[in-house]
């Protein structure tokens, strides 16, 4: 990837073609897009890239189930229409990243006849709506079969399970994969460069960006032909930035998920919990040796920290534990995450869980600013697609062929598999080590272990009885523009969304190897260090979680 210090010097100098605001997955993948047919492009965040919405995700790459039933029961074309869309990108998602990706299958305790026809009847649909796309057709498992398979269920009134099968990702590194494949095609990436303010010539076009770099502090410009706003559920704050007028659209809607420890027997298959008190699904599915557990929906505000609180966890808790032969506390919770999801807001007002996760690019008369409004991840690719067209038919008067439906994304140069075998066979890694290095950064885990060769106490964990190694933060520092801790811990690594108190533990290593590696004083690592262990302890407190004072000595 590039150095920041030479994309933020080459920057201010260069006229570009598009400009993505928002380096989240629709803007990241709008960039990889634009670049591919030939325009020359530049994205920028005014965080890390993928910071918010786009890593506080379930994890899931799939169509929706509790969406099609809305389709139906209410029938509802939006909803349809996200279904069917996001059902046939769940394939090219898996196909272009598939060390970022699996399938996994989840049930859905059934707790009578009826119960199981109706859920059978909706996963067939969904299956039917997959088409030749699907990933495994689902089926029906009876009561005993589904105890001895999964003897976590809770046996009380269970008649049997209905299993199907869903894409699972990891949404922090298929976002960092996204913006790496972007530069690849020789793209510019910048993080931590915010969008102040639009330039407009005398028709009222926006022809520049007044942007401001969070660590030099200095103000340069962005200039462009075509800006592209995927800046997610903040997206009103840059329209209007363009149109002062230009009223609100959109409607955010606060997601949380905590995260559990995975029981020895739990095996591969998640659980999708039909209905809550409110009416909405909760999942609990294996990822990465944890139980991952969400998600809810609350009206939220995007000036609003997004933390997971005591209340909300509770409500995961008391659901889940309904359906468990062995209940969780939560004091068991060793994570959680929480972002806001952009809604298109209806005119009917309806409630956050009703509204479609549809999308829509809207094109500024004045300005010219292209703005991409609602979605999910699963879709990113498509709603990428649209606003890329629109771009071209601006400029050009028509679109070109998208490049991006079988793009194999970095890090897919080499298989899973084999990367696995190469890392042991050349390298005698820890089985852990490798698991984790080909899973996270693929075909790049050998450039990764490269780094030994020369240094061989790269290799020395950066806590015992954990597979993250010293080489990982040196090539995130190098390769992946890393320009604070919590970048590394949270979006590189990953163990943040894993562990909290492992994430404390490794902090301060993993620090003084990146003050090292990017020139910081003493006083910058200091300060890194103590922000980032207040941050976590804040989020303890919030959640409820007890802890111990010397974890934050």
């Amino acid at each position: 990837m590039q150095k920041r210090t030479e994309v933020a010097s080459r920057v201010p100098v260069t006229s570009y073609d598009v400009c993505v605001i928002g380096g989240g997955a629709s803007g990241a993948g709008c960039a990889l897009d634009a670049q591919l047919r030939g325009l020359k492009t530049v994205l920028v965040d005014r965080g890390d890239f993928g910071c918010a919405t786009s890593t506080a995700s379930t994890k899931l790459i799939h169509g929706g189930l509790r969406y099609l039933q809305l389709a139906v029961s209410k029938l509802d074309v939006a909803q349809y229409r996200v279904v069917r869309t996001a059902l046939h990108e769940r394939s090219r998602m898996m196909r272009n990243a598939q060390y970022l990706t699996r399938s996994r299958p989840l049930a859905v305790p059934c707790h009578g006849l009826a119960q199981a026809l109706y859920s059978r009847v909706g996963v067939k649909l969904y299956d039917w709506l997959s088409g030749g796309e699907g990933l495994a057709p689902s089926y029906f498992m009876e009561r005993s079969g589904s105890l001895k398979e999964m003897p976590w269920l809770n046996p009380d009134g269970l008649f049997g399970t209905v299993v199907y099968n869903d894409g699972q990702f990891d949404d922090a590194r298929y976002n960092l994969a996204l913006v790496q494949s972007f530069v690849s095609a020789g793209g510019d990436a910048l993080n931590y460069a915010s969008v102040t303010a639009f330039e407009k010539n005398d028709d009222g076009t926006i022809v520049a960006a007044d942007s401001q770099d969070a660590e030099s502090g200095s103000s340069f410009k962005v200039r462009a032909r075509a800006f592209i706003n995927a800046t997610g559920p903040f997206s009103d704050e840059v329209r209007r930035l363009a149109a002062p007028e230009l009223p609100n659209r959109l409607r955010q809607s606060k997601g949380v998920h905590i995260l559990l420890p995975l029981c020895p027997d739990w095996g591969e298959r998640g659980l999708l919990i039909p209905a809550t008190e409110d009416g909405r699904v909760i999942f609990a599915i294996p990822w990465m040796g944890r139980l991952l557990v969400g998600t809810t929906e609350s009206d939220a505000d995007s000036r609003d920290e997004m933390i997971v609180s005591e209340t909300e966890a509770e409500f995961l808790l008391r659901h889940l534990n309904r359906y468990l032969s062995r209940p969780f506390q939560l004091n068991d919770v060793v994570a959680a995450i929480a972002g806001l999801r952009p809604l298109i807001q209806p005119a009917d007002g309806r409630d956050s869980k009703n509204i479609a996760r549809d999308y829509e690019i809207e094109i500024e008369s004045q300005s010219g600013l292209i703005s991409l409004l609602g979605g999910k991840w699963t879709v990113y690719r498509a709603m990428a697609e649209d606003a890329v067209d629109a771009v071209q038919e601006r400029l050009l008067g028509a679109a070109s062929k998208c490049q991006t439906h079988d793009y194999p994304l970095v890090g897919s140069e080499m298989g899973v598999a084999e990367v696995g075998r190469e890392l042991r066979s050349s390298y005698a890694s820890e089985p852990d080590t490798a698991d984790h290095l080909r899973h996270k950064f693929g075909s790049r885990a050998i450039e990764v272990m490269n780094l030994t060769r020369d240094d061989s106490h790269l290799m020395e964990p950066l806590v015992e009885g954990a597979p993250y190694i010293l080489a990982e933060v040196i090539y995130c520092a190098r390769e992946e523009m890393v320009v604070t801790l919590d970048d590394l811990l949270s979006r590189r690594l990953g163990v943040e969304f894993l562990d909290w108190r492992l994430a404390l533990r490794i902090a301060p290593r993993a620090a003084g190897t990146l003050a090292e590696e990017l020139g910081w004083s003493r006083s910058r690592m200091e300060r890194e260090i103590r922000g980032y262990t207040a941050r976590i302890q804040r989020l303890l407190q919030a959640v409820g979680v007890r802890t111990e004072s010397e974890e934050f000595a």
